[in-house]
């Protein structure tokens, strides 16, 4: 396979579900990119999962490390970023991630993000009942900061591929 060439990053945002982190890697692979998830990173910063980090410290401690993370990849280059789904919700993160980005949301339904998510314990912020309804109201709340992205690609009821595609076709 012929590598693509291509000199900003790639970032990709979006709700839990979407699909960052599967067609981010492929992307990385054929841009010979890094790929990095941004919670992977505060994973390895802070030497726990994430659910445990919003467990003990709570989500506003887990956005501070967040940008902290975010910050410090946004004047690198050569990168597949997959963020978290609230990377969005400060809007420093964005603007940093467009210095050397651009920053593509991928979307999906609420029922899609609920069927891809389920039985994953990973997810902190659906630990409660009625996750539909907290799927819906968590993407009703983050809509006007996922719309600041470059890009939007729907990833509901399509394959990987198809969606690598696409990204491709845009960039």
């Amino acid at each position: 396979m012929e590598k693509i060439k291509f000199n900003k990053n790639i970032v990709l945002v979006g709700f839990m579900g979407t699909g960052k982190t599967e067609v981010g890697r492929i992307l990385a692979r054929d841009f010979s990119f890094e790929f990095i998830d941004t919670d992977d990173v505060i994973e390895k910063r802070l030497g726990i999962k994430v659910p445990e980090i919003f467990k003990k410290f709570g989500e506003s401690y887990f956005r501070d490390i967040e940008r902290e993370v975010v910050n410090d990849l946004s004047d690198l280059k050569g990168l597949v970023i997959a963020t978290g789904g609230g990377v969005v919700i400060n809007p420093e993160n964005i603007n940093d991630l467009k210095k050397n980005g651009i920053v593509i949301c991928l979307t999906a339904t609420p029922e899609v993000i609920l069927s891809r998510v389920m039985g994953n314990d990973d997810r902190p912020l659906l630990t409660v009942s009625g996750k539909l309804t907290k799927i819906k109201e968590l993407l009703k709340s983050r809509e006007a900061f996922y719309a600041k992205a470059d890009v939007t690609i729907d990833t509901t009821n399509r394959e990987v591929l198809d969606v690598v595609k696409e990204v491709k076709g845009v960039l």
